[in-house]
C-alpha cells in the first residue's frame, strides 16, 4: 500500500526510487504532530518531490492548520517575505537557513518563525549561531534520515545554550523507531567508537 515513490540518489550517487508505505507516513506524522504541535500554519518553500516536504505540507494540516507555498525558484526571498508573519512551522536545509539567516540580518524584515524543522545535511553550530541572532527564541530541531524512513528517524531539539561543537547531534530516535551503530559484524559497537548506522521499525 504505497503513498509515494519518491527518487534519490542518496549516498550512492546512482538515482533509485523509494517506496513509501501508507503506515510509515502515518507513523511519521502522527509523531510530528506530537513532537512539533503545528497548529497554525506552515511554509513550504521546498519542491513537492523532495521529502521533507510531507512534514510542512501535511503535518500542519492534519493538525487544523494551514500552509502557505513559496513560489518555485523563490526559495529565500519568498521565505524571507513568508517568514516575515506569524508561522509555526519551517522545514528547511542547513543551507538554505544559512542563506535565508544572512538575507534577514542584512535586510529590514524580521522573523517570526515558532519552529525551525532542519535535515537534508549536516547542521553545523555556526548556523544555529546565525540564526540565533536572527531570532533567538526560535526553536530548532534538527531531524536526520535518509528518505527510506519518511522524512526523519532521529531528531535533537537544539538548546538555547547550544554547545560548541563542529555538527549539531543527530539526537534520539523518533516513536515506533530503532537506531543502532554497528560494526563490520552487526555488532553493537561501544560508546564513542565508529561504527554503520542501522535504522529499523515502522518508518522503514
Amino acid at each position: 500500500h504505497l503513498a509515494y515513490v519518491i527518487y534519490t540518489s542518496g549516498s550512492t550517487g546512482t538515482p533509485k526510487g523509494v517506496m513509501v508505505e501508507h503506515r510509515a507516513v502515518a507513523n511519521y506524522l502522527a509523531w510530528a504532530c506530537e513532537a512539533y504541535a503545528p497548529r497554525s500554519s506552515s511554509i513550504v518553500s521546498s519542491s513537492l518531490a523532495f521529502d521533507a516536504t510531507v512534514n510542512s505540507l501535511f503535518a500542519p494540516l492534519i493538525c487544523g492548520g494551514h500552509a502557505r507555498l513559496v513560489r518555485e525558484r523563490d526559495e529565500v526571498a519568498g521565505l524571507k517575505v513568508q517568514a516575515s508573519s506569524a508561522c509555526g512551522l519551517v522545514n528547511i536545509t542547513p543551507s538554505h537557513l544559512d542563506a535565508l539567516g544572512q538575507q534577514m540580518l542584512a535586510g529590514p524584515m524580521t522573523s517570526q518563525i515558532d519552529l525551525l524543522v532542519i535535515g537534508g545535511e549536516a547542521l553545523s553550530h555556526s548556523t544555529v549561531e546565525l540564526w540565533r541572532r536572527v531570532q533567538p527564541g526560535a526553536r530548532m530541531v534538527n531531524e536526520y534520515g535518509p528518505t527510506e524512513t519518511v522524512v526523519g528517524c532521529t531528531f535533537y531539539e537544539i538548546p538555547s545554550e547550544c554547545a560548541v561543537s563542529t555538527h549539531v547531534p543527530i539526537g534520539r530516535p523518533i516513536a515506533n523507531t530503532r537506531v543502532y551503530v554497528l560494526d563490520g559484524h552487526g555488532e553493537p559497537v561501544p560508546f564513542g567508537a565508529v561504527g554503520e548506522l542501522y535504522i529499523g521499525g515502522a518508518g522503514v
